[in-house]
């Protein structure tokens, strides 16, 4: 693992950075969704940028690692519009919870419309500079790397930038709860509705395909 994470130090260390700020506001988000009473949607409000802060950790670590395996590749450029836009996304998300009021799905004064169509328009701009890094890894050959390894990494950012754009859907609905309104009972943490349908889990598992699909080519072929 620690033969890892220095690998990954050296690909890109910039994200490596990034990634590591959030994994540790991740962890102290934890510790005030336990250790605080602030609801939003009858969910501690901590909770949210917890699972944005972990899952953005998750991303750049991804995308850090594999963005090192491309030929003539802006990686500067791609750094600094990763770590600008999710950052804001961060910020924006750990203030709303701060004051208990909605991130997403917000349009009750015309600055959190505001605030919302900008987090919107990050997040797609993200979205598209991935899929431009999925398309590189389909133009290019990459011969000291097994192919199965490759083709996980390919499929992954392709269901990543599917079920990224799956957030367009619940965007355009104001909710993510299908059959119910938001806010109902839900699993512990990740708030799933465990009594309607919820569209969040197929956006999570599609997102995470990114790390999951490469890691176990790894190990299971």
């Amino acid at each position: 693992m620690l033969e890892f994470v220095l690998q990954l130090k050296t690909r890109n260390e910039a994200l490596f950075y990034f990634g590591l700020l959030c994994l540790v506001t991740a962890l102290v988000f934890l510790v005030l969704a336990r250790t605080t009473s602030v609801q939003v949607s009858n969910v501690n409000a901590w909770y949210k940028p917890f699972k944005f802060a972990l899952s953005t950790f998750l991303f750049v670590g991804a995308m850090a690692w594999y963005c090192s395996y491309l030929p003539s590749f802006s990686v500067r450029l791609y750094n600094w519009t990763t770590i600008v836009l999710l950052g804001f996304e961060i910020v924006y998300i750990t203030v709303q919870a701060s004051r208990g009021q909605l991130s997403h799905f917000n349009t009750s004064t015309p600055f959190h419309g505001f605030m919302f169509s900008v987090m919107a328009l990050a997040i797609t701009l993200v979205t598209i500079y991935t899929t431009y890094i999925g398309f590189l890894f389909f133009k290019h050959d990459f011969p000291d790397l097994p192919q199965y390894y490759i083709w996980a990494i390919r499929f992954g950012i392709l269901l990543f930038v599917a079920f990224a754009f799956e957030g367009f859907l619940m965007g355009s609905r104001m909710s993510h709860t299908v059959g119910g309104p938001d806010g109902s009972k839900g699993l512990p943490i990740v708030n799933w509705s465990t009594k309607f349908g919820d569209a969040r889990v197929a956006h999570f598992v599609g997102m995470h395909a990114l790390q999951v699909l490469p890691l176990l080519s790894c190990y299971l072929l």
